[in-house]
């Protein structure tokens, strides 16, 4: 009994947000000069934080998070964010439950894969090469050739 109290609450507070915001939308949309600005800032924001999402996928952490962040931004001012932000979540659940099915040998190898991608990110950005000279190893076969 106590969940069904507490998941009204729950949804009267989202409610609450959401008619919160539909107000300031419909202000800010009364006024094409703030509408445009407003449009364009959640449109850089949304962008940097995806364009952060899609930098940090490789990594491990929150990638796919930051990703679907930069989308949910996106999404609340551009309807082709929000297909995409579904699109990339049914997406990723499907690769999920495949990955969640295989036998612990399969999902060794796709943490090794990710390791692997991990290493190459650090060594092309030349971070093993930046700690060395942080300890006094001048070991050049650390350095990115790309550095």
């Amino acid at each position: 009994m106590e969940q069904v109290g507490s998941a009204h609450w729950y949804t009267r507070l989202r409610e609450r947000i959401q008619d919160r915001y539909t107000h300031f939308r419909e202000r800010v949309r009364s006024r094409p000069a703030v509408d445009l600005a407003y449009r364009v800032a959640v449109g850089v924001v949304g962008t940097a934080v995806l364009v952060l999402g899609i930098i940090a996928i490789p990594w491990p952490g929150p990638g796919w998070l930051i990703v679907f962040a930069g989308l949910a931004i996106l999404g609340t001012e551009f309807v082709w964010a929000r297909r995409v932000g579904q699109f990339l979540r049914r997406r990723y659940d499907a690769w999920t439950r495949w990955l969640r099915g295989r036998p612990a040998g399969v999902r060794l190898l796709v943490m090794a894969g990710t390791l692997v991608v991990i290493l190459l990110t650090l060594w092309s950005i030349d971070a093993f090469g930046m700690v060395a000279g942080w300890v006094g190893l001048q070991w050049d076969w650390v350095r990115s050739p790309l550095a």
